[in-house]
């Protein structure tokens, strides 16, 4: 194991224990770490720069990387880059803070990395899986506030940032975290920012998170001839207190980052009580090819959801709002699902939600493994189950 201690550590000891610890990130970035090694950063300690975690463990032995001692968490903070970088396998990586960088607090540009456990605040992206990022999952973390915006000009429809998670990786998880407040003012835009957004990301599953007062909850897109094909949003609950807000924009083959294909939404509770509202849009040449929507429930203060073209592939959910231009499908119907509360997604008895969805095969979660809803209960597959993330 190597240590870091900010306040009693030494660049030139051996960093093997926790009285001959290291001192700077610096140091601890440039330790040749090989397969099951172990760095530590001090609780309580505080650094600005960055950490890069640029070697290869491997699925038996991976790299760790954690925290010891008592106190609060090992935080990185500074605006000349981002604060976490990793650009090499099989690493996990936990309990750290990465707080006001310059762009991103966490960046993963390596493969099979299993981040978790982590906090990221005041960036422009909590964490950023960057195109290079590949196989990795990000769990249990807590992705709070991320409410700057990279580019804020006059300059028309170019402003970005406010992400709690950017995804331009393939093949990744987003799975079980927290997520609040990803959401700034635009020249552009009014307000911007997604609790998670997808541009150039393929085949990511994005499952099993709860996201708080976001503007959007995803928004996908990509770079003309990039794709951003295939992607999972299954058993979210999205909730907001927001003026402005929206569950899922996606686009077809008229829109300059469309299309986007093969993108489904299934088993996601979502509460959005004010007016500039809308469940999800699907624009510029929708279709079945492009967004399928199975067994969600989707209570909009304003506008439930857009589709153009031939529409999107619709069955079992349950929708509270106005309709817009949308046709509910196969099992859909129009009712209050009788939440807990507006931030408690969980049914109320008597909820018609209960038993309105339609069945579906492990592929529909990303797996036997992913079948289950918000709270780790199992979801029926032989008989209609539950819509929304909760099973009552």
């Amino acid at each position: 194991m190597f240590y870091v201690d900010p306040r009693e550590g030494d660049d030139e000891a051996p960093g093997t224990s926790p009285g001959k610890a290291w001192r700077s990130l610096e140091r601890a970035s440039s330790a040749r770490l090989r397969p099951g090694d172990t760095l530590l950063l001090k609780r309580g300690g505080k650094w600005k720069g960055t950490l890069t975690l640029k070697g290869k463990g491997t699925s038996a032995r991976p790299i760790t990387v954690g925290a010891y001692g008592k106190g609060a968490r090992p935080k990185i903070s500074g605006r000349e880059d981002d604060c976490v970088v990793v650009t090499g396998s099989y690493w996990r990586v936990s309990e750290l803070r990465a707080s006001d960088c310059g762009w991103a607090g966490f960046r993963v540009d390596g493969r099979h990395n299993d981040l978790w456990d982590l906090y990221a605040d005041r960036n422009v992206t909590g964490v950023w899986i960057s195109e290079r990022g590949g196989r990795n999952v990000l769990r249990n973390s807590q992705m709070v506030g991320n409410d700057r915006m990279s580019v804020d000009d006059p300059e028309p429809d170019n402003d970005s940032g406010a992400f709690g998670v950017l995804l331009n990786g393939d093949d990744n998880r987003v799975v079980g975290n927290l997520i609040v407040g990803s959401y700034a003012a635009s020249q552009d835009y009014v307000t911007d920012g997604a609790a998670v957004e997808i541009y150039d990301g393929d085949r990511n599953i994005v499952a099993h998170n709860v996201a708080r007062d976001n503007e959007t909850f995803t928004e996908l897109g990509h770079r003309p001839g990039a794709t951003s094909d295939g992607n999972l949003f299954a058993n979210n609950v999205v909730t907001s207190s927001r003026k402005r807000g929206s569950f899922l924009i996606t686009r077809g083959a008229g829109h300059i980052v469309g299309p986007v294909r093969g993108t489904v939404a299934v088993h996601n509770s979502v509460y959005l009580p004010a007016r500039e509202t809308i469940g999800f849009s699907c624009a510029d040449g929708c279709s079945t090819k492009v967004l399928r929507l199975r067994n969600n429930i989707v209570k909009i203060g304003g506008t439930v959801g857009f589709e153009d073209g031939s529409g999107i592939d619709d069955a079992g959910g349950v929708y509270d709002g106005k309709l817009g231009e949308f046709k509910p499908g196969h099992r859909s119907i129009r009712a209050d699902p009788r939440f807990v509360s507006r931030r408690d997604l969980r049914l109320r008895e008597g909820s018609p939600a209960i038993g309105q969805g339609v069945p579906l095969g492990a592929s529909w979660y990303g797996g036997a493994s992913m079948a289950h809803d918000v709270a780790g209960r199992a979801i029926r597959r032989s008989k209609n189950p539950d819509a929304g993330a909760y099973q009552y």
